[in-house]
This record gives C-alpha cells, sequence and structure tokens, in this order.
C-alpha cells in the first residue's frame, strides 16, 4: 500500500487563484491526523441543514394546504338549476346609444318592457344569470358577455340580487364592488343605475337566514340597504323597483314573478330612470 505519510500538495503547483491561504488546512495529509477546520465546518453546515429540512417541508406544507382552503372557500355555491341568458335586438338601429339592462329572472321579464319604451331611443340588451353578487363566478361571467358582445354601451341597469341565498347578506355585500369593477370595465363610460331586489309575495311565511338558501323579505331588504351604502358611495344612482313594487303585490305571479302587467310597471320606471341618464348628444 502507498505511503501517504509524507504527500505534500503546494499551492505553487495549483492553477488559477486557489493560493496558500485557501489550502492551508489541507497542505499535509497524513495517515491518522485530525479532521481540518474546513471539514468541521461542512459538518456543522451539514447537520444545521438537516435540522432545517423539517423545518422547510413544514413551511411548505401549511403553504400548500392554505391554498387549497382558498381555493375551496372560492367555490360558488350553486342551485338546482344554473343559467345564464341574454337577448338583444334583431337589428341594432345604427347612432342609436346602446343600453344593457343586466341582472336575474325579475330583469329578465322587465326587459321586453324597457326595450318597447325605449323603442327608437335606444338599442336595448339584455344579459341576465342565476349568479348573485357574492358569487365566485359573477365577474368572469360579465367579462365573457362583454367580450362576447362587442358593444359600447352607454347605460348599464343592473341589479342580481334575488338568487343565491346560500350565500350571506356579507358576502352579498362584498362581491358588489367585484360586480361594479367587471361592469366599468366591459363597458368603460357608461352610466351605471343599480336597482333595488324587488320584495317577494310572501317572504317571510318560511323562516330563513344565511346559509339556508331561504329567501325572505327581510333578507331582501338587509341586502337592499348594504348594497345602497355602496352605491352612494361609488355615485350610482338607484331604481328603487322594490319600493315601487311594494305598491303592486297583487300583479305577482307566484311569489318572486310578475304578471305581464307588473313587468310592464317595472319596465316603465326602468325606462324612465335610463332617459334621464342618456347622453344628451342622442
Amino acid at each position: 500500500m502507498p505511503d501517504y505519510s509524507t504527500l505534500s500538495i503546494h499551492s505553487r503547483s495549483l492553477p488559477g487563484n486557489l493560493g496558500e491561504s485557501s489550502l492551508r488546512p489541507f497542505t499535509t495529509l497524513s495517515r491518522g491526523a485530525p479532521r481540518s477546520g474546513i471539514q468541521k465546518d461542512d459538518s456543522r453546515a451539514s447537520l444545521l441543514i438537516m435540522r432545517r429540512i423539517p423545518f422547510f417541508l413544514l413551511c411548505i406544507a401549511m403553504i400548500l394546504s392554505l391554498r387549497s382552503a382558498v381555493a375551496q372557500a372560492r367555490l360558488p355555491i350553486t342551485e338546482k338549476i344554473e343559467w345564464t341568458w341574454s337577448d338583444r335586438p334583431a337589428a341594432p338601429v345604427p347612432g342609436l346609444p346602446n343600453v344593457l339592462v343586466e341582472g336575474d329572472s325579475i330583469t329578465r321579464g322587465y326587459y321586453p318592457a324597457v326595450e318597447k319604451d325605449l323603442s327608437g331611443v335606444a338599442n336595448v340588451y339584455l344579459f341576465a344569470t342565476s349568479a348573485c353578487s357574492g358569487d365566485p363566478r359573477l365577474p368572469g361571467q360579465l367579462r365573457d358577455y362583454f367580450r362576447m358582445m362587442g358593444v359600447k354601451f352607454a347605460v348599464v341597469h343592473f341589479n342580481n340580487g334575488m338568487h343565491g341565498w346560500a350565500y350571506s347578506e356579507a358576502q352579498y355585500a362584498a362581491g358588489l364592488p367585484k360586480m361594479i369593477t367587471a361592469l366599468k370595465a366591459g363597458a368603460p363610460g357608461a352610466k351605471l343605475i343599480w336597482a333595488t331586489t324587488t320584495p317577494l309575495q310572501h317572504g317571510d311565511a318560511t323562516p330563513g337566514g344565511p346559509g339556508t338558501g331561504v329567501a325572505t323579505n327581510s333578507r331582501i331588504d338587509a341586502r337592499n340597504r348594504l348594497a345602497t351604502a355602496v352605491m352612494r358611495r361609488d355615485g350610482i344612482p338607484t331604481d328603487d323597483l322594490h319600493a315601487l313594487m311594494l305598491k303592486h303585490q297583487d300583479l305577482h305571479s307566484g311569489d318572486v314573478h310578475y304578471t305581464e302587467a307588473g313587468y310592464a310597471v317595472a319596465g316603465a320606471q326602468a325606462s324612465a330612470m335610463i332617459r334621464k341618464v342618456l347622453p344628451a348628444s342622442f
């Protein structure tokens, strides 16, 4: 076996910047010699890394768990039947302003009356959905609609309050700024009008509350109060269809919807509000 007792490595024989000072602890390698200082430092560093690995893995696990929880929290609370619906003029008149009536099945009900009332004044479009304010799908649905239509709107009359009763009133209110942002992005420069959610005919006959999925007039009142505060803060005028239709509870068709005569009443007020904010140049 070779004798290493006299083996030496001289810094002069190494190229580059590996000078003597960097190699001093290893200049002599002898059988049975104690480990060098650099080797001891490497051992301590390795031990420190090994001690930190479990903590690092724990942090990764916590981050992944948090991301999963956030993703689950953003999942929509769906209803038995989910839908979107759009309508537009058969032949939009060039030169007339474009108006979007956006909302839910109540909006879908009075849309024909608005279109008729504004005939020759504006091209009236409809986008309705079962997604309410607070539903994480709604902003995306609005973006998709604007992208699909490619229309410049002068006015947007909107309400999404008659669905999503499994969401709390706080969630409903928290979703309003996101809905407004999506409307402003899709219809830049348009005048916005918010419509209050209409009353139920027998809305308090069945007990309900946040998380129950049950609509009541007291919950509608709470949503309207919260939304009114948001609209006042943002300077968005209100079309109080709730107060209007309280005077016409006899025009209900079922607990939620209205007869054709009821929708004509709601549509007439919506049309009047839209006329007030239409650009003067048209």
